[in-house]
C-alpha cells in the first residue's frame, strides 16, 4: 500500500479548498493500493483554512516542540499538525503502507522543501511534520515532484 496526499488525487483538501491533481497518480487508483490522506484535515483543521508555515525549524523540530506551525494570521496550529501526522502514521500501520507520496512544500507533507515561516514564498530545505514523522518510522517518503514512471511502477508493483 502507498499513502498519497489527498490533494494529489484531486480531492479538494488543499488549504484554499482546491487540489493539486497529479494525473500520473490517478491511473494507479484502480489498483486499490492507494490510501489517500490529508494530515491537516485529520488533525482537525477545516477546509478551507488559513495558510500555515513552520517557524523556527522544520517538521522534526515541531515534533520535538522546538518549532511551531503558525497561520498567516499568527495562530499556532502545531497541535493540529502533530495530531494529523500521528493519525497518518496510524493509517500507515493499519494498512501496512511501505511508502508515501506527499505534496512538496506543504508544512505537513513537504519531503525536501518547506517554506521558511515568513509567508514570503521563501523555500528552505526541510520536511513537513507528517513527512518527518513517517520518515522517522522507516516509511519512505517521496515528493510528487520526484516521481518518474519507473519509480511509480516500482512502488505500485507494475513492470
Amino acid at each position: 500500500m502507498i499513502l498519497v496526499s489527498s490533494c494529489l488525487l484531486g480531492l479538494k483538501t488543499k488549504f484554499d479548498g482546491s487540489d493539486n491533481l497529479n494525473a500520473g497518480l490517478i491511473k494507479f487508483c484502480p489498483s486499490g493500493a492507494i490510501v489517500p490522506a490529508c494530515p491537516e484535515q485529520l488533525g482537525g483543521l477545516p477546509t478551507p483554512r488559513p495558510p500555515a508555515e513552520i517557524k523556527g525549524g522544520a517538521g522534526s523540530d515541531v515534533l520535538k516542540g522546538i518549532a511551531r506551525v503558525c497561520t498567516n494570521q499568527g495562530d499556532d496550529v502545531s497541535k493540529n499538525f502533530i495530531k494529523g501526522a500521528q493519525e497518518v502514521l496510524l493509517l500507515c500501520k493499519r494498512f501496512q503502507v511501505k511508502a508515501a507520496i506527499l505534496k512538496e512544500r506543504s508544512p505537513s507533507c513537504g519531503c525536501n522543501l518547506i517554506y521558511d515561516g515568513t509567508f514570503r514564498g521563501v523555500r528552505v530545505k526541510g520536511q513537513g511534520v507528517t513527512a518527518a514523522l513517517l520518515a522517522s518510522e522507516g516509511i519512505q517518503v517521496y515528493s510528487e515532484e520526484e516521481l518518474t514512471n519507473e519509480l511509480l511502477h516500482v512502488l505500485f508493483g507494475r513492470k
